[in-house]
């Protein structure tokens, strides 16, 4: 028996085999590299999504009823027209609206792509472009057979 341990020695299942594997673990492992960059920057996203979405829905809860309780509270208070009161309430929900706008911007503006991922699918399709597969002999076929048929096949796909 062959040992498996000697490169030189080993059959060319062993070697394919090998190289099944070799290869399937480095897609693994590119694969966890994107998952743990990308889940980092999902959880920023998901915290801007979150700030933006509280402003929207302050935006929309808060007007009516902090807009009339503001504009009447200004008009008690300074004995201006009721208009003007109205606006000076609008713009302080337009303000705050602004505010959590600015954070939610900035929590996305933090988000950023799997830059170590992407340099390393770069390096693999680098190797693999270089690497060539090994020439196969070529084999006489009778027409007609069924391995004639799976030539074509083979051919047309390509």
């Amino acid at each position: 028996m062959s040992d498996p341990v000697n490169g030189a020695e080993r059959s060319l299942g062993q070697l394919v085999a090998s190289a099944t594997a070799e290869m399937s673990a480095l897609v693994h492992d590119e694969i966890a590299l994107a998952k743990a960059e990308i889940r980092q920057d999902v959880k920023r996203g998901a915290m801007g999504g979150a700030a933006g979405g509280a402003a929207a829905m302050v935006l929309l809860f808060s007007l009516p009823m902090l807009s009339f309780a503001l504009a009447y509270g200004i008009q008690a208070w300074s004995h201006w027209h009721i208009s003007v009161c109205f606006l000076l309430s609008f713009a302080a929900n337009v303000l705050l609206a602004g505010l959590l706008g600015l954070v939610a911007y900035a929590k996305f503006k933090k988000v950023k792509k799997p830059e170590k991922s992407i340099n390393s699918a770069k390096q693999t399709a680098a190797i693999l472009q270089n690497a060539k597969p090994h020439p196969r002999p070529e084999r006489a076929v009778l027409p007609g057979t069924v391995q004639d048929k799976a030539a074509v096949v083979g051919r047309s796909s390509a």
